[in-house]
């Protein structure tokens, strides 16, 4: 069973990356001519939607989603937990348009990267954080107020199934400042698609939606308060994650 489900992670991996190139290539000549929206839609969702479904249809990886009730009718800040790949995948797919705050490196990827940069990312310097948070306001803020969805990992990178990083607060300082909430969201996904390494496990994913929040007033209490609103739920139901599939307890990592 092991050599079977590592053969079809192999082929997996193969067309992953085989459709990105292939689509980033089409994507290069098509996308210029086209609205943001309909480019977000021909870009990234179109193949997004074919990643999760590869993963789904080759080693077994489904999900289900809860709380999507929750989710406001008017694009706000995500503040999405971060274990793996997938739920990049699945949150560009899942909402459209979208605007992640990535690395500004990855726009420098051929093919892959230049694609992105059509899409209006928030590609931010993590070396000079000062001037990451002034990108993130400014930028952040351009997006919301055009309709678009932002994307934020607070953990600031992927952290291993059973912790859960100190969370940064440009996320919240950006819906405090627009008059926004914050939609968190918690996944159990690292246990089947993992942080390290290529191994993959089939099983079925849970994704939670929270209930949007909004800061209690502004300033720079209000974002800590919501900041910390926010990380206590995702830590909550991540522990109920953990224990509904029986892994170990969720801690809090080192700072990042």
């Amino acid at each position: 069973m092991r050599a079977l489900q590592s053969a079809r992670t192999f082929v997996f991996y193969f067309l992953l990356a085989f459709s990105a190139f292939a689509w980033c290539l089409v994507s290069m000549v098509v996308a210029p001519f086209l609205s943001f929206r309909k480019r977000y839609r021909f870009v990234v969702q179109a193949w997004c939607r074919s990643a999760v479904w590869l993963a789904r249809t080759i080693v077994g990886i489904n999900y289900e989603v809860s709380g999507a009730e929750n989710i406001p009718q008017q694009p706000c800040v995500i503040l999405a937990k971060h274990q793996s790949t997938w739920e990049t995948f699945f949150l560009s797919a899942y909402f459209e348009p979208l605007s992640q705050v990535l690395k500004r490196e990855l726009l420098y990827v051929p093919f892959f990267g230049w694609a992105m940069a059509l899409l209006r990312p928030i590609a931010i310097d993590r070396n000079n954080p000062k001037a990451a948070l002034k990108q993130l306001a400014k930028q952040g803020d351009e997006r919301l107020k055009q309709g678009v969805w932002v994307l934020i990992f607070p953990e600031g990178t992927r952290v291993p199934v059973g912790q859960i990083g100190k969370f940064s607060r440009g996320g919240t300082a950006l819906a405090v400042n627009a008059g926004m909430p914050v939609l968190p969201v918690a996944h159990n996904a690292g246990e089947f698609w993992p942080r390290d390494g290529w191994a993959k496990r089939p099983g079925t994913i849970k994704v939670v939606f929270g209930p949007a929040m909004h800061a209690e007033g502004s300033g720079p209490r209000a974002v800590a308060e919501l900041n910390d609103r926010a990380f206590a739920w995702v830590k909550q139901t991540q522990e109920a994650l953990s224990l509904e599939s029986g892994t170990v307890e969720v801690t809090s990592a080192a700072p990042l």
